[in-house]
This record gives structure tokens, C-alpha cells and sequence, in this order.
């Protein structure tokens, strides 16, 4: 690895620092990348690695903000200021690239100081990208691939762990169901393509509808849960008509005559997952049964 000079000193106006006397700077700036390589292997979490990254690297470059852009999203440090001057790296592995790692900063950087950040790289890449491919894992373990929304899986870990916060700390909330109308027509007759479609184009739906207190799911087929983090009828009732009136408008869902039935219940601290979910699911069954493109309570 490139020897890497701890710096403490910025020169005005060009964005470079002094080194420490050269006599213990070679010591000194090896211990501390072995340090910073040692801590950044502490976490799996792509924000914490940037943190630890950026409280090393702020002893180079007084920098506002650090930000991370991949394929997975976006990435930042905590309290980051975007406003300043962005200087973009692109992070690679031999031909694997990572992504762009974007400082912003108020001073120019200077070659040397550049030329330091890049060899700080070396020692931030591997980490990173432990990071990323722990974060694709994780998704894939609790996303739905087509949709990106939650999958059952997470449906069941959230469910339980509001069910505790119910019973403990008197934190009541609600489950809707939701269940699309005429879908099977739409693959049997327009093909798996066009069924795959409607149900991105109502997960956008969804999440255009819930507050971001809320948590919705796709439990797979054409059936979908949202957790709200809200103890009222009155909400219940809001948030669905809302869903109702993005698919009545959705050109989309319109051409193919595809609405949404909903059902949806209060949870109480005596309730368990099996009796709550019953109850949502026979309000739903009051939808279906009540003519379909409408929202019951039970």
C-alpha cells in the first residue's frame, strides 16, 4: 500500500495540508492506515463504513459531506452538507466497479491532497464492498423482487416485534390487506408481462399512499399488507381511499379494469398475530363480497 501522510495543516487557499515532521510521519501514517483498515472491517453497514472513513479522512480534507452513490442507492454520512463543491472518485476492484464516492468541500483539492485520497481508497475499498454485497443479502432476504417492496418474511419479524411494542408500551396500531381485483383475468389474458406490471405499477401505488410511518408488503401473487402506525378507523379509512383513487386514476390499472379490495383491523395489546390477522382478512372478505373496489373494517 502507497504510504499515506497524516496531514494537519491546510494552506490557504489551495486545499493542501503540511505533514508532520518527516522524521516520525512514516510511523506514524503507516500505524494509522493499519488502524483505519482494522476499523473499517468492525461493520457490515454501508453508512457506517463511510463514517469511519470520513472521521479518518477529515484529519486530510476538511470536507462538509461524504457521499456514496452505487447501484444500491445513495449513500451519506450523518449532518453531510451537499452544497459545497463536489469532487467525484469512481471506486473500483480490478474491473469491478463500486460505485462514486463524492466528497464535498469548500476549498479546492489540491493534486497532493488528491493524490492522498486515492491511496486512501485502496484501504476503504474492500470493506465497502463487503458492505454493499452484505446490504444485496439482506435485501434479498426481505425484499420482493419484483416489487421491491418487504416480502412475508419481514411482514412476520415486524408484525411480531408491534405485536410486543403493543403489549408493553400500549403502542397500538393497524393491518390492512389488500387484495387486487380482476388480476387473474389480466395474466390469463394479456400474459405474465402485463401482470408483472400491475403489480409494480400498484407497489408504487402503496407507497405513494402510506405516510413514512408506515410499512407496506407483497405476500406474493396480487396480495399485499400494510403495518399502520396508527390506532384510528379514521386512518384506516383515509390512507385506503387514497389507494383507491391513485388506481382509479393509474392509466395503467384502468386499461386493464384492475381495482383493489381492502380489508382492515385495530390491534389491541391481548391480540397475537393469528386473531389479528383473521380479523383483516375478513374484512377483506366483506370487500370481496361487498361488490370488490372498496375498503371494510372489522
Amino acid at each position: 500500500m502507497e504510504n499515506v501522510h497524516i496531514l494537519t495543516q491546510r494552506v490557504s487557499g489551495r486545499g493542501d495540508f503540511l505533514p508532520f515532521s518527516a522524521e516520525h510521519t512514516p510511523n506514524h501514517e503507516t500505524t494509522a492506515t493499519h488502524e483505519l483498515v482494522a476499523e473499517l472491517q468492525t461493520s457490515l453497514v454501508i453508512e457506517d463504513v463511510l463514517a469511519i472513513y470520513a472521521k479518518f479522512t477529515k484529519k486530510l480534507l476538511n470536507f462538509t459531506g461524504l457521499q456514496f452513490q452505487s447501484t444500491l442507492g445513495n449513500a451519506q454520512t450523518s449532518e453531510s452538507d451537499t452544497n459545497s463543491t463536489p469532487y467525484i472518485f469512481d471506486l473500483a476492484i480490478g474491473r469491478e466497479h463500486l460505485g462514486q464516492l463524492i466528497y464535498f468541500s469548500k476549498y479546492p483539492l489540491g493534486k497532493a491532497i488528491e493524490s492522498k485520497l486515492r491511496a486512501l481508497h485502496s484501504a476503504l475499498v474492500y470493506p465497502l464492498r463487503n458492505a454493499m454485497m452484505y446490504s444485496r443479502v439482506l435485501k434479498l432476504a426481505t425484499k420482493d423482487s419484483l416489487t421491491g417492496l418487504n416480502n412475508r418474511s419481514q411482514f412476520n419479524d415486524i408484525l411480531s416485534q408491534k405485536l410486543e411494542n403493543c403489549r408493553r408500551y400500549q403502542r397500538p396500531f393497524s393491518l390492512m390487506l389488500l387484495d387486487l381485483d380482476n388480476f387473474k383475468q389480466v395474466n390469463d389474458q394479456f400474459g405474465h408481462k402485463i401482470g408483472d406490471d400491475t403489480l409494480k405499477e400498484f407497489a408504487t401505488v402503496l407507497n405513494s399512499s402510506i405516510r413514512a410511518t408506515d410499512t407496506v408488503f407483497r405476500f406474493g401473487g396480487d396480495e399485499f399488507a400494510i403495518l399502520i402506525e396508527d390506532p384510528e378507523f379514521t386512518t384506516n379509512k383515509v390512507i385506503s381511499e387514497r389507494i383507491m383513487q391513485f388506481v382509479k386514476h393509474s392509466s395503467l390499472m384502468s386499461k386493464y379494469s384492475v381495482t383493489v379490495s381492502i380489508g382492515y383491523t385495530l390491534a389491541t395489546s391481548k391480540d397475537c398475530d393469528i386473531e389479528l390477522f383473521s380479523r383483516a382478512d375478513k374484512g377483506l372478505y366483506k370487500a370481496k363480497a361487498s361488490g370488490r373496489n372498496c375498503a371494510k373494517a372489522y
